[in-house]
């Protein structure tokens, strides 16, 4: 048993327990029922119902929910699309998402399966350390799948940042407007 300031009072009995509850205008709550003797806590259940709602909201912001985007390719995918859709995969990645390569077969191309293993292999290979396979290419029906989830070190590809003016005496003393030189009338 223990009381709402967190000191031992012993083993009591039960109706004991909430008789020194009663008194003290508190509720006698049960905290671990399978601990030989079970103990109980003397407190605010209300309160305590607060404080767990509150926590168990603290800890469902801080998970991470981890989302698996789709990138889709095709047999006959050209170079600028292959990079393109490689530089997305990068990004979500770099983001902490999971990336679903897939790539579709379509009639005739269904004959030439080496060569989408080949471009799924490449992105793969191309990903490198950004990401870690998670499920090796497989086909599905007429739709070649792999899942890749981000590695240690994924970041998203950074763009080059615009080049900073940047604004020496002499740049400053051209840009000023000329002040007129006054002559003396004298001379």
């Amino acid at each position: 048993m223990i009381d709402e300031n967190g000191e031992q009072l012993g083993i009591l009995q039960p109706f004991e327990a909430l008789k020194l509850a009663r008194e003290r205008g508190l509720d006698l709550v049960e905290v671990s029922p399978n601990a030989v003797p079970p103990v109980c806590r003397i407190q605010d259940y209300g309160k305590f119902l607060y404080e767990k709602e509150k926590s168990d909201r603290a800890a469902r912001k801080k998970q991470k929910v981890i989302v698996i985007k789709e990138v889709k390719f095709s047999v006959t995918v050209d170079e600028h699309d292959y990079q393109t859709k490689k530089n997305q995969a990068l990004r979500f990645l770099g983001e902490g998402d999971k990336v679903k390569a897939s790539l579709r077969f379509r009639g005739r191309q269904m004959s030439h399966r080496e060569l989408g293993y080949q471009i799924v292999n490449r992105l793969i290979l191309d990903i490198g350390e950004a990401g870690i396979v998670e499920a090796m290419p497989r086909m599905e029906g007429t739709t070649l799948h792999a899942i890749i989830a981000p590695g240690k070190k994924a970041e998203a590809p950074k763009k080059p940042a615009a080049p900073k003016a940047v604004e020496t005496a002499a740049v400053a003393a051209e840009a000023a407007p000329a002040q007129p030189v006054l002559q003396n009338a004298a001379e």
